[in-house]
């Protein structure tokens, strides 16, 4: 598959450039490689040795430009870990990695445990945003081959309805159209400061949490990492799930975390939409998909969207919003492709707010995981002012749909500037573009490859 690539200069100076986008697009087809073990990509070598759920998702997108067999067998891989539930969890690991390489790992999660989990593969016990459908739809309309990706749909599909179905059934404990989450790992920005009121709350009963070893610290900064202290209560809360057997007939009674977020819900938004969809494209009908759809703009509408301060907040399921200060994760119902233009607007003059766009004079890169100027912004520290490319990918991605181009392509710039001048890290500091946490991070590469690959294009 052979692609062409423009840049267009701009007259502001302090805009990221980059240049020589076919070697950048050879690059991370490498990271992608090197990182393949047989049936599933690693999101890095050294701190993420087994496989990840939206990481996949995320990694199936950018297979699906060059790699039609291997971005298939990334998700259906992934999916061989679902639960009969419906619950995909948010890490299948890999039997062949020794049990200490990552914490907390399969006999932490001990999900044999849970009568529905897969008895030949071991896994965690909570999930991640259901990017799943959204991806193999991806796979699919890239596919050189349109008989085998049909057959891959049609593989696929009953396991993604049951995916959306669990969430819809088990996790909407209001009532009211909206998943809440459990731990803040599900949200996939684990250590946001949308989530410190909700964790401070939290109550840790002396002995609760045992002593551990943290990974993550052996391979990347511990001040770039969340804190011991954040981590007892990401550790507290996963053990409080576990020890109630991954009940979630019992969360509003045994849960001490349950929140609706608006990153979350706007992906699972996103992917009804992708599988209505599919539906259509295997002869099925997709209006229940589509019903299932409008109940979830409705509900952000109602209950998330805070209009006196222009932006969408988390909200406790058991009622209340949490979340005072801005962060990405407010931006991402703009994956809504029905969200009214009036509120689309002022969800682009707050991306354009010095919240989030430092001044247009400086050399800048966005976007920051957390408000600049808030008091825990820390430009090195994990989900707490770093910008990280898929948060980038999902908001440029939304912002195209609502034909907001300016703004689109400033992210879409800082996307591949950032990879240019750094690498393909983690996540990287939104003032000088400095790469953190692990190198060669696959669903960096993934993303810059489809934000390569597809901006010419549409």
């Amino acid at each position: 598959m052979t692609h062409t690539f423009e840049h267009a200069a701009t007259a502001c100076p302090c805009r990221p450039a980059f240049s020589e986008p076919d070697r950048l697009l050879t690059d991370a087809r490498r990271v992608l490689d090197d990182n393949w073990r047989g049936s599933a990509t690693v999101p890095s070598r050294s701190l993420y040795p087994h496989q990840w759920s939206w990481d996949s998702a995320f990694i199936a997108i950018g297979l699906s430009w060059y790699d039609q067999a291997r971005a298939q067998r990334e998700l259906e891989t992934l999916f061989e870990g679902q639960w009969s539930n419906g619950m995909l969890p948010h890490i299948v690991f890999d039997p062949d990695t020794p049990p200490d390489s990552y914490f907390p790992g399969p006999a932490f999660w001990d999900s044999q445990r849970a009568a529905g989990c897969p008895r030949r593969r071991a896994t965690s016990g909570i999930t991640q945003p259901p990017l799943h459908a959204r991806a193999a739809l991806e796979v699919y309309e890239h596919a050189a081959d349109q008989a085998v990706a049909r057959a891959f749909l049609e593989r696929l599909y009953p396991k993604l309805v049951a995916q959306h179905d669990y969430l819809a059934t088990h996790r909407d404990i209001s009532g009211n159209g909206l998943v809440a989450i459990v731990h803040p790992w599900e949200s996939g920005l684990d250590n946001s400061p949308a989530f410190d009121d909700a964790l401070s709350d939290l109550v840790i009963p002396d002995g609760a949490v045992p002593r551990y070893d943290r990974r993550d610290l052996v391979h990347a900064d511990p001040t770039h990492r969340p804190s011991d202290e954040a981590y007892d209560r990401f550790v507290y809360l996963a053990i409080t799930y576990r020890e109630a057997d991954y009940d979630d007939d019992t969360l509003l009674e045994s849960s001490p975390f349950l929140l609706e977020g608006p990153l979350f819900n706007a992906i699972y938004l996103w992917s009804t939409h992708a599988l209505a969809d599919i539906a259509a494209l295997l002869g099925g009908d997709p209006r229940p998909h589509q019903i299932a759809a409008k109940r979830v703009h409705d509900a952000l509408l109602a209950l998330l969207w805070r209009d006196d301060a222009g932006r969408f907040c988390v909200r406790d399921a058991r009622g209340g919003m949490r979340d005072p200060e801005p962060t990405v994760l407010s931006y991402l119902p703009l994956l809504d492709p029905d969200l009214p233009r009036e509120i689309a607007a002022r969800l682009v003059k707050g991306l354009d707010s010095p919240h989030f766009h430092p001044p247009h004079t400086d050399e800048h890169f966005l976007l920051s995981s957390f408000d600049l100027h808030g008091d825990a912004f820390d430009p090195r520290r994990y989900w707490r002012g770093p910008v990280w490319l898929n948060t980038n990918w999902l908001v440029w991605r939304g912002l195209r749909q609502h034909g907001e181009r300016d703004v689109a392509d400033e992210i879409a710039d800082s996307m591949a500037a950032l990879v240019q001048r750094s690498g393909f890290h983690e996540y990287f500091s939104p003032h000088d573009g400095t790469g953190f946490g692990s190198a060669d991070f696959s669903w960096t590469a993934a993303l810059l490859i489809d934000r390569l690959c597809r901006q010419p294009q549409d």
